[in-house]
């Protein structure tokens, strides 16, 4: 009997922690601002979205089509800072397979976001933009407009 109320206990702890936490992820997405954007490159599309949260921070979805035959998909996150947005594009090559981790880094002028390039560095399996390196958006792969929702 008292091994069964300590059970009943933790269930209902769990059940509250849960209900707590997933309250508090709907409530930082309610807070944040959605973007959308789409940007075309010759046959290759790429689509992303995310959520802007009060601290700047952001996190979404990123999808690259290439030739409408295979993808690349995944989630996105990092930090905004003024105009220009850095992250990791954590995606399933081709759709599926083991899960990779890469840094993209996008500039937005007027409405328009750009996508980066620039040397890119690996620490502890971490890829991530060379400190000190500029990155150059001079000629993005991807240049995304906003799409309205």
């Amino acid at each position: 009997m008292n091994s069964s109320l300590k059970l009943k206990k933790a269930v209902i702890q769990l059940v509250i922690v849960f209900c707590l936490i997933f309250s508090s992820c709907d409530n930082s997405i309610k807070n944040g601002k959605q973007y959308f954007y789409r940007a075309i490159n010759d046959k290759d599309t790429a689509l992303l979205r995310f959520t802007k949260l009060e601290n700047n921070s952001f996190f979404g979805q990123y999808e690259i089509r290439y030739e409408g035959v295979r993808k690349d998909s995944g989630e996105v996150r990092g930090i905004i800072v003024g105009d220009t947005i850095k992250g990791s594009f954590y995606y399933s090559p081709y759709g599926g397979g083991v899960l990779k981790r890469y840094p993209i880094a996008l500039l937005k002028r007027k409405n328009k976001l750009l996508l980066g390039k620039g040397v890119i560095s690996v620490y502890m399996g971490i890829p991530s933009f060379l400190k000190g390196d500029t990155i150059d958006y001079s000629k993005p792969e991807f240049v995304f407009e906003e799409v309205k929702k």
